[in-house]
């Protein structure tokens, strides 16, 4: 990464907002006989967030569906603050401002579609999916190598925290505090 300007945009932040339909998932939909409604979540995206809440990185969620489904994969994956069910996304960006106490330079965004322009383009850094609608990828900071539903988000967490020097720093207090802990109270 040889871009001063983006360099500094990263060193920044300190919030991360997602979309969920084409980042979390591919932005299928699958609706059975009965009317159940399932989605498709990349394990990925989960470890992405666990890094990020090693790193002090909070990230939160913000959909313009309703959905159960994202209801229980963001309850399982501890995220404390999630909003659905408004294409306007903007009074939900707004009130994580404040919960969060952060300006608009200090947010990432990432999300795929025309919804997610109007606070996209308030945020300090843009990230966008490959697969995103081209408008999207136009204002994007940074496109992902990696499709929604297939770890998009994991990596812009990860590129995140490349470039705040925080990554590894992250990862060894994940592997001490998570896959290690009951190593010592098993010998």
């Amino acid at each position: 990464m040889n871009n001063p300007e983006l360099i500094n945009k990263i060193k920044r932040i300190k919030l991360i907002i997602s979309d969920v339909d084409g980042v979390l998932t591919d932005g299928s939909i699958f609706i059975s006989g009965d009317g159940t409604e399932m989605k498709q979540f990349s394990v990925e995206d989960a470890a992405g967030c666990a890094l990020a809440k090693h790193a002090d990185l909070p990230i939160a969620f913000i959909s313009g569906r309703y959905s159960e489904a994202t209801t229980i994969r963001l309850k399982e994956m501890k995220i404390p603050h999630v909003y659905q069910g408004d294409l306007n996304k903007t009074p939900p960006f707004e009130e994580l401002l404040e919960i969060y106490q952060v300006d608009l330079f200090e947010v990432a965004y990432i999300g795929d579609g025309l919804v997610d322009l109007p606070v996209m383009e308030r945020c300090g850094l843009k990230v966008a999916p490959s697969n995103s609608h081209f408008l999207v990828l136009k204002i994007a900071d940074y496109v992902t190598q990696k499709s929604g539903g297939e770890g998009a988000l994991r990596e812009m967490i990860e590129w995140i925290l490349h470039g705040q020097k925080l990554y590894y720093p992250a990862l060894e207090k994940m592997r001490d505090q998570v896959y290690l802990k009951n190593k010592s109270t098993s010998q």
